[in-house]
């Protein structure tokens, strides 16, 4: 399974923002240097995070601020907010089968039932990872590497 880059850049900038956003005005310009993407990238992850309540955005260049604390931010409302269709992408039938087939013709009747379970699964899990766990794994990383 793959999860979208968009989640993963948002995680990274989620991250960035907790560490550094009360001491340094947060931009996309910054943001875009700290991830390696192109700051158009940044300010539609900016947008989405901003737009579900996530994060602030002071107008101008007033920079990026956490909205809600970490413990509220799940690694789910992070990806549907940035990419709401990554579930299904993860998780996804072929579109076009064979109607002419028997399994072509059924393959969706006897995979729907099985990624749905799937999906519920992944989604109980995604919620279940919280950004103040995220940015505890951070931490934990930097004190191996003191």
């Amino acid at each position: 399974m793959h999860i979208s880059n968009k989640c993963s850049i948002a995680v990274h900038c989620l991250v960035f923002i907790n560490e550094y956003g009360k001491e340094k005005k947060v931009t996309s310009e910054l943001l875009s240097l700290s991830t390696g993407c192109n700051p158009v990238t940044i300010r539609n992850i900016i947008s989405a995070l901003k737009k579900d309540g996530i994060i602030d955005v002071k107008p101008g260049t007033g920079g990026t601020t956490l909205a809600v604390p970490l413990q509220d931010i799940s690694l789910y409302s992070i990806c549907s907010s940035v990419d709401p269709q990554a579930i299904d992408k993860m998780i996804g039938i072929h579109s076009k089968p064979s109607p002419f087939c028997p399994v072509g013709r059924n393959i969706r009747n006897v995979l729907d039932q099985t990624y749905d379970m799937l999906k519920e699964n992944l989604i109980s899990s995604m919620k279940n990872i919280s950004m103040e766990k995220i940015v505890s794994d951070y931490h934990s990383l930097l004190d191996r590497d003191s």
